[in-house]
């Protein structure tokens, strides 16, 4: 009898966890599609050496939470992917033993919402937009990247990604090189990001040394529709 129910109950998880992974197949399959029917691009179909670790699809960030599930590809506005390709080719010809590792890009505002869920309330609640608004990355105009090793290994910014203090914020970084916070190598790496997006045609922002926009906000409000 014991035997048994044993064996039911381990048919009973069984069962459970195929159906809890047939959900998330399912899940990652209708975001993506959701995705490419919006006009978004999968930047491997443009630029494949371009190394992805999408961090919310994760639990290695600041939420400690997996919001994306099994999706692992990172999604762009057409013209976000072209200069963000454009942006790997100037990078690997100058430093051919580099190349971009990108942490996240067009962020649907579902996923928004269970980012904003787990922090609303709380001390990290100023860093995730509001999704009755959304944020650059829920129109695909976005992308939070660093510098790696072909390998995969980032290199050295100082801080981690996700690091919400002042010295992630390149509007610091002079201070905190002067005062020994941040070290030459650390100012160099970043410095080589910022140059090789920004010659990409994307902007850099104050606070974040990994965000980039790859058109203002104002326009990306204007141009594109937000990813539900």
């Amino acid at each position: 009898m014991k035997n048994r129910n044993l064996i039911k109950a381990t048919l009973l998880l069984l069962s459970l966890a195929i159906f809890v992974q047939a959900q998330n197949e399912k899940l990652t399959i209708t975001l993506e599609k959701q995705l490419l029917d919006q006009g978004l691009v999968n930047i491997h179909s443009i630029a494949p050496d371009i190394l992805v670790d999408l961090k919310y699809s994760t639990i290695d960030n600041f939420l400690d939470a997996d919001t994306y599930g099994d999706l692992e590809d990172c999604y762009l506005q057409p013209e976000a992917a072209a200069k963000l390709a454009a942006a790997q080719r100037i990078l690997t010809t100058k430093h051919p033993e580099l190349t971009l590792l990108v942490y996240d890009g067009a962020r649907p505002r579902s996923v928004q919402r269970k980012m904003w869920a787990l922090v609303a309330g709380t001390t990290t609640e100023d860093y995730v937009a509001n999704p009755d608004r959304g944020s650059v990355h829920n129109f695909g105009s976005a992308v939070d990247l660093t510098l790696a090793s072909k390998a995969g290994m980032p290199l050295d910014m100082g801080t981690a990604f996700d690091y919400f203090g002042k010295l992630a914020q390149p509007r610091h970084e002079e201070y905190f090189l002067a005062n020994g916070q941040l070290s030459d190598t650390q100012f160099e790496n970043r410095k080589l990001l910022r140059e090789v997006m920004t010659s990409a045609g994307f902007q850099s922002i104050s606070i974040e040394w990994w965000h980039f926009n790859a058109v203002p906000v104002k326009v990306a409000r204007s141009k594109y529709q937000i990813i539900e």
